[in-house]
Formats: structure tokens, C-alpha cells, sequence
């Protein structure tokens, strides 16, 4: 991961955030993710210092991180009573981690809604972020940035162009979701 975050440490900018937010404001479902980040907002509230440390680490803008947790599970809201449990037992904490061993298979690390779980998710989304900057030289950073998000979801495997990048994410919207979600933490939720 450190390697990893060295190559691609000037990938993932605030301006090439801001860039990614205003190329995708207009798509399907804005106003329906800005909603439901917003109604996450104070749940996300709890979880604000340790999303800004582990973003300062990994080199990923917080907004991003706070919106994957929004979508994935309602800022804890969805897996409080499954004890960081979600998606019928494959995924784990705040950021679902892809536990299944036909999936992701990874083991999980800290307690659900633990700086250790935010940290080890945010490094499965900077190495997707690596593997598709890789697989897809020619992509610009904002396109690499979709391609990383959708393979957060995904898996890298399943991205096979730009064009396409959310289809075979959940809900087929995937990365348009985050990067609405985010583009709403960073303007309204102070991330």
C-alpha cells in the first residue's frame, strides 16, 4: 500500500475531486444521493475524526470516505443491530469490506465503526484505485478515480470500460452515488 500510495499520491487531489463532482453533478439520482447523504450527516458526525485522519493517511479526501460509508451503510444505521454485519454476512463495518472468499475475501480488521476498519477499507480503495489507473493508462485521473470507486464496489475484474463503468456495480450507480454523496459532504458537511 505504501508503494502503491507513493505512485498514485497525486491522484486523488481536492481539484481533481471538485473536477470529478462537477462532470458527474448532472447525472441520474444527484438530488436523491445529496438526500441521503445529508440525512446520514449526523450519524456521520461520530465517525468525523477518524475519517479525516485515516483520508490524511491514505491520501483520499475524507468526503470521499464519509460518502462510501453512507452508501454502504447508512453511516452505521443499517448494521448497528447486526453488529457491523451488512449483505447477509459478506460485508464488514462502516465501509462493508468484502469478506466473502468468492469476493474479496479479506479478514476484517478493528471493530466495526473502528479507525483500523476505516483504514483498511480506505487502502482496498486506493489499491482498486492503482489496479484500474494501471489496467486503464489512458483514462483520465477523473475517470480513474469512477473506475476505482465502481471496483471498491466490484472488483477491478468488472470493469471493463468507462463507458460501462457502473454496470455490474450495485444498483448500477455505484460510482455516480459516491461521487454525489461526496460532492455533498465536501460542500455541505464539511469534509
Amino acid at each position: 500500500i505504501c508503494r502503491l500510495r507513493r505512485h498514485h499520491e497525486n491522484l486523488v487531489t481536492p481539484s481533481l475531486l471538485a473536477l470529478f463532482f462537477c462532470v458527474f453533478f448532472f447525472s441520474k439520482g444527484v438530488r436523491a444521493s445529496h438526500t441521503m447523504a445529508q440525512t446520514d450527516a449526523g450519524r456521520m458526525e461520530e465517525f468525523r475524526s477518524k475519517i479525516n485522519r485515516v483520508g490524511a493517511q491514505k491520501g483520499i479526501p475524507p468526503a470521499l470516505i464519509a460518502a462510501i460509508i453512507s452508501r454502504e451503510s447508512r453511516a452505521g444505521n443499517a448494521i448497528k443491530n447486526t453488529g457491523g454485519w451488512g449483505d447477509h454476512g459478506n460485508g464488514w463495518g462502516l465501509m462493508q469490506v468484502d469478506v466473502n472468499p468468492n469476493g474479496g475475501n479479506h479478514t476484517p480488521e478493528g471493530a466495526w465503526d473502528s479507525e483500523e476498519h476505516l483504514r483498511q477499507a480506505t487502502g482496498i480503495l486506493v489499491h482498486f484505485i492503482g489496479r484500474i489507473s494501471t489496467k486503464f493508462p489512458n483514462w483520465s485521473p477523473e475517470q480513474k478515480l469512477k473506475g476505482g470507486i465502481a471496483a471498491y464496489n466490484m472488483g477491478d475484474g468488472n470493469v471493463h470500460s468507462y463507458e460501462n463503468v457502473d454496470d455490474h456495480t450495485t444498483g448500477r450507480d455505484y460510482s455516480n452515488d459516491v461521487a454525489a454523496r461526496a460532492q455533498w459532504y465536501r460542500n455541505h458537511g464539511g469534509f
